[in-house]
């Protein structure tokens, strides 16, 4: 017996003993275990290739730091240019896009490729986070998990989901965060019937990150300042300083990458890219890599030795010096994380946002003690500052809390870490209503969110809803012709008008004709072209079945016809088909078990 009838057969088995539900556990179960898997390998892989190659360049200034980040964006561009051939960047905004094809289905070699690009760009310098290519791994691997045991739709979108809370959950050893990021981030609903499976990946993951890398948080943080009411508007302040920040990384970050891509050719995206970033990394050696070495000492309290032997090391000594230097770094951070993708590098902006946060939330307590209104403790606002940047960059104000206070294990500062939060949140919504990763969906109406109606609609394509069993006439058509070859021929009371080459004119309605369709000897005398009439509006292929629904409530219309750019006829489209597909997908998508 062959491997596939083998497994064919276990496909039956399990179909016949083990119930869906129990078997979604268990692939729930195994996607918290590869996926934790996988982020100790990029952990270890960036570690060790980090070490081995600052090891040395410590004496003197860091010129290596303007060869490294080269050699890193060169081998990973490469890689995923020659061997990979696909884009592999955007790994979060491409797990949305999974999502609202209502597909669900990540290509196989995303369980890899992403942690291969990924620890090489970082590992050489590359001034991004691993956390994004982590999490398309993790959904890569339970979409295709998914897929292996022939799991319907709703299941794979459930299992992308368990995927990407097990990565946040084993490279972050947070499983809140990890559950409440999807929930956030990839706007997945919580049920009865999914709550269980994420946990199970979220815990799983972390679980396994705490056998192999040990029980500590990720930043060792001692809490020993007790926090005092009289700092909350302090912690406003801050929350809003951040909220600022955050616009700023989003609009920058946007902007650079869109004069990046406007360059024609590749080799003139990696060449300035790759000059802008290693200028940026001599000048500020802090934005070498994802910058959690910096985030340490901050929430250490060591600060002077940032500078180190930078050219700014001069200036260490001296108070401003210190806030010029960091201000600088929250100002070129953008430039060096779009940089580092634009040029063929592979990472996300976990790091980064956590990065400028932990800067920004520093900076801010450390001025406000120069002036000496209130003592800030600036370690306390620089685990807030992360909080901060990191809610606003991702509009996320809960995964922002329970990450920061799962990697630090500050808890004792829950309840500044949410002030922070939410005032960054609510200041960022008010300029950018979607987050960084979803905006590019969002600008295409290809973005799933928690509002069920607007959901559906996205999940809804016109291809499905589409009807082209309508009857085209030409205009030169007499009334008899129409009556004996369209009329009697046809169920439908309206047909479309197309010129020789297929072009919409216009549209004959039943109705409009009814009176003179019956009387014979006007047959001759009247052709479509004089009783024809314009289509109230034409919708086109590619409009998303929010901005349909908003043509058919301006029109008043129930038949709408379809044309393509040129104007050719491809079909109708009817309220009553998108109403049926929206209870069908109601069903197939949202509703419990």
């Amino acid at each position: 017996m062959s491997r596939e009838n083998r497994f064919y057969r276990f496909l039956l088995w399990r179909e016949k003993h083990i119930r869906e539900r129990h078997f979604i556990l268990i692939l729930s179960f195994l996607a918290g275990i590869g996926t934790a898997l996988a982020a100790i390998l990029l952990k270890q892989l960036i570690h060790y290739i980090r070490g081995w190659l600052v090891t040395g360049a410590q004496d003197g200034m860091n010129y290596w730091f303007l060869v490294y980040p080269i050699i890193g964006i060169l081998l990973s561009g490469l890689f995923v240019h020659y061997l990979v051939r696909d884009d592999i960047s955007h790994g979060v905004t491409k797990i949305l896009y999974a999502l609202s094809q209502r597909k669900s289905r990540i290509k196989p070699h995303n369980m890899w490729s992403s942690l291969v690009a990924s620890s090489v760009t970082i590992g050489f310098g590359g001034s991004v986070g691993a956390e994004a290519p982590i999490v398309l791994t993790g959904a890569a691997i339970g979409s295709n998990l998914g897929r292996l045991f022939r799991m319907e739709q709703k299941t794979l979108m459930l299992l992308v989901g368990c995927g990407a809370a097990g990565a946040i959950a084993g490279i972050f050893k947070a499983p809140i965060a990890g559950l409440v990021f999807v929930v956030e981030v990839l706007m997945l609903d919580l049920t009865m019937t999914s709550v269980l499976p994420l946990l199970i990946s979220s815990v799983t993951a972390a679980t396994m990150s705490y056998i192999f890398t040990g029980t500590e948080a990720m930043f060792k943080f001692s809490q020993t300042e007790a926090f005092e009411m009289g700092r909350i508007p302090y912690v406003l302040l801050l929350g809003i300083f951040c909220g600022l920040v955050s616009l700023y990384f989003t609009r920058a970050m946007n902007r650079i990458e869109s004069l990046y891509r406007k360059l024609p050719r590749r080799r003139q995206k990696f060449l300035l890219g790759v000059a802008m970033l290693s200028v940026l990394i001599f000048l500020f050696p802090p934005l070498y890599g994802e910058g959690y070495d910096t985030i340490e000492s901050l929430l250490d309290g060591q600060y002077a030795f940032l500078m180190g032997d930078s050219v700014f090391r001069s200036l260490s000594g001296n108070y401003w010096g210190i806030i010029l230097f960091m201000g600088l770094i929250l100002l070129t951070k953008v430039f060096a994380s779009s940089a580092t993708n634009a040029a063929g590098g592979c990472g996300g902006i976990f790091a980064p946002s956590l990065y400028l946060g932990c800067i920004a939330g520093f900076m801010f307590a450390h001025v406000s003690n120069y002036f000496d209104f209130l003592y800030l403790p600036e370690k306390n606002f620089a685990l807030m500052g992360m909080a901060g940047v990191m809610s606003g960059v991702m509009h996320a104000p809960l995964t922002g809390v329970f990450l920061i206070a799962e990697l630090t294990g500050g808890y004792d500062l829950f309840l500044p870490l949410m002030i922070v939060s939410m005032s960054s949140y609510m200041l960022i919504i008010a300029f950018e209503p979607h987050s960084i990763y979803s905006m590019r969906l969002a600008k295409k109406g290809e973005l799933l969110t928690h509002h069920k109606d607007r959901a559906i609609l996205t999940l809804l394509k016109i291809n499905s809803v589409i009807e082209t069993d309508f009857l085209p006439v030409r205009p030169e058509m007499t009334l008899g012709e129409m009556v004996r070859d369209a009329i009697a021929r046809s169920p439908r009371s309206m047909f479309p008008v197309v010129d020789g080459d297929n072009i919409l004119l216009g549209l004959v309605l039943v109705d409009n004709i009814r009176n003179i369709m019956f009387r014979p000897e006007l047959y001759s005398r009247f052709k479509v072209s004089k009783f024809m009439v314009s289509a109230p509006a034409k919708l086109q292929p590619d409009m998303s079945m929010e901005k349909i629904m908003r043509i058919f409530d301006d029109t008043k219309a129930w038949n709408l016809p379809v044309v393509d750019p040129e104007g050719h006829y491809l079909g109708f489209v009817s309220r009553s088909k998108i109403f049926t597909s929206y209870r069908e997908v109601l069903v197939d998508t949202f509703s419990e078990e």
